[in-house]
Parts: C-alpha cells; structure tokens; sequence
C-alpha cells in the first residue's frame, strides 16, 4: 500500500515535468517550423491539466477502491507513454539542428521534403492515437467519481511563497547571490528585468529572497514587493498585489484601469524591487500591459521574475538570464545532514555518511 502512495506522489511530480516539456523550445519550435498540428500540443496540455485535477482525489480513494487503483495505474502507462513521445520530438528537433549546422541549403531543402515529413505523420498518429488514450482516462474519472481539487492542475495547489528565508539552512548559492545582486545595484535608464530560470526543487525562489532581505537592497530602494504569480496571471490581481505590497494598504479599485493608475503614482518617481514568483504565462501581450505602470518608477528600478521556464524569460526579452543550476555534491550533503541530525556540525559515523551520499546521489539522479 505504501509502495501505490509513493507511486501517485511520483505521478503528481512527473506530470509537473511533462507540462515543462511541452512548453520547452525545443518541442514549441518543432511544431511550429515543421508544421505539425500545433493543436495536437495544445490539447496534451489541456488534457494533462484535467487528469492532474484529479489526481489528489484519486490517490486518496486508490487506497479502498481497486478500481481507481487500476486507473492510476493505466494513467501511469498513459503520461509515460507521453513523456516518452515528447523525448522522441526533442532529440528529433536537436538531430535536425545538428543536421543543418553541416548542410547547404539545398542539402537542406531536399532533406526537409525526404526526411521531416515522413517523421511529421508518424508522430502526428502516434500524438493522436496517445490522446485518444488519455481523454477516455479522463472520461474515467467522472464514472469513477473522483472530484477535481480547486484550480484544476497541480501549480495552483503549490503552496504561495513569501519572501521570508531561514539564511542558516541555504548552501552553496553565494556567487548566485552575488550575481544577482550585481544587477540590482547596477544603474540603468530603462527598467531593469533579470530571471531566475531553472527546475522545479533547485532554489530559486530562496535566492531570490536571499537577495530581497539583503542589506544592500534595503539601502538601494524606496519601494519592495513580493507577488506569487502561478500559473494563473491574471494581470488585475498581480497590479492589485503588487500596489498593497508597496503601500502596506488595501487597494478598492476594481477595474484594471484603475488599477493601473494607481500602481502609477505609487511608484512614480521611486526605485523599486519587485519579485515575481512561479511565473508560467509566456504571452507577450499579458507582459507588455503588466508592466506598463512599473516604467514609471525611478532610473534603476528593477524586477526579478522566477520561473522554470526558458521561454517565458524569452518573451521578457531582457539579456541578462540566471540560470540557477543544481548544488554540487558537497552542499547537497550538507543540505541533507543539517534535516537528517538538524545540525550541520553533528559528527557522523563513516557509515551513515556513505549511505547518506547514496542517497543524495539517487535523488539528484531522479532530478
């Protein structure tokens, strides 16, 4: 029974990575150069998002309905079988890459016509015939009365941050630190927009409250605000949270206009720092009209925008990105010794240090 609980969990966090994929760039551009049905792309996501809306639900019930149990288990065969088809259209996206590094265009032209479009109705049966699969797992739940959680997918159930930081149990992030706040102390005639990209789990978010409670940062700016976005940006309530941040008071106003003008004279000639946390959407247009009132802020004002996507800090379309990466293997060591004794200091006997190793080991291998 322990082993099927462990097994829904880790179902949870793989449909988290299988949203990554489908947003990556690499599998984005894919579709639309090779002109494969992008709608195909756009209906896993939604389909993805309704199986992961039901998924707490189904974990809870597996336990006492054999029949839910089985239907975890086919949806497991089901996103691997996905995650499976999306590697295939990653690696045929880089050989094609490599592939045109090397060729003349008329080598390419004729490879395009010879080799992209047998792959394209190939893979576009194969994506069809997949979803056929998973939207008759959908139909499922409803049979099986399973009840969808609040938000609909797994990002709106994550906990929201706050910008407050235990500093005694971070390791290994000082140049990170240090790199981010070179920007921010850095002057500049535009408003300044750096972002923390990386995976879900390495550390971006407690960089970027490291920086926010840095003593430098509270010299170098009038105004701070910290906004957890989510997958829901609603560009109303991110303006609405970012004016109560700034002036510690409830906001009335209720169209976006309103809004708008207000978040204006707040900030109207100060130099601010806003954090924007677990940002999903990458649409230009949602971007452009949120931070509109933030460009009148003072010369040097700057924003850090946390997400785990590539292509939503391409669409900010700032040059400087932080790609956070993992912790070497020492601070992952240190990190687990401080949980596992509560004290970083704590002598550790030579074989309970090389069991925790391994143990460090198979979990960043699983990352």
């Amino acid at each position: 029974m322990a082993a099927a609980l462990v097994g829904g969990s880790i179902l949870s966090a793989f449909l988290q990575v299988l949203f990554d994929k489908i947003a990556s760039p690499q599998v984005v551009d894919f579709f639309k150069c090779r002109r494969l049905d992008d709608g195909l792309l756009h209906k896993l996501n939604s389909t993805m998002i309704s199986v992961g809306g039901v998924l707490d639900d189904a974990e809870e019930q597996q336990i006492t309905k054999p029949a839910v149990k089985n239907w975890l288990d086919e949806l497991r065969d089901a996103v691997y079988q996905a995650d499976d088809l999306l590697d295939e259209i990653a690696y045929e996206a880089l050989r094609l890459e490599l592939e045109a590094g090397s060729q003349t265009t008329i080598d390419q032209v004729k490879n395009f016509f010879s080799s992209v479009n047998p792959f394209k109705k190939g893979m576009e049966k194969k994506l069809g015939e997949m979803l056929d699969r998973l939207e008759y797992l959908v139909r499922q739940k409803d049979v099986l009365g399973l009840r969808e959680s609040i938000g609909e997918n797994p990002s709106s159930r994550r906990m929201p941050t706050t910008c407050l930081v235990d500093e005694f149990g971070v390791y290994g992030r000082e140049d990170d630190k240090e790199a981010i706040m070179r920007f921010l102390l850095s002057d500049g005639s535009q408003l300044g927009v750096i972002p923390i990209v990386g995976m879900g789990g390495v550390g971006k978010t407690t960089l970027a409250q490291l920086v926010y409670y840095d003593s430098r940062v509270q010299q170098c700016f009038d105004s701070k605000a910290w906004v957890y976005v989510s997958e829901e940006f609603h560009v109303s309530r991110i303006t609405k949270d970012i004016i109560e941040e700034v002036t510690r008071e409830n906001c009335y106003a209720r169209t976006l206009n309103q809004l708008q003008l207000e978040l204006k004279e707040s900030l109207m000639g100060k130099r601010f720092f806003i954090v924007l946390d677990d940002v999903w959407n990458d649409k230009h247009a949602d971007w452009d009209t949120m931070q509109r009132p933030l460009k009148f802020g003072a010369q040097g004002s700057k924003i850090v925008v946390i997400t785990r996507s590539n292509s939503v800090a391409t669409v900010i379309q700032t040059p400087p990105i932080h790609h956070l990466k993992e912790l070497t293997d020492d601070n992952c060591c240190f990190l687990f010794r401080k949980h596992a004794f509560c004290y970083e200091n704590t002598s550790v006997p030579p074989d309970l240090e090389a069991i925790g190793r391994e143990i460090v080991e198979g979990v960043k291998a699983c990352l």
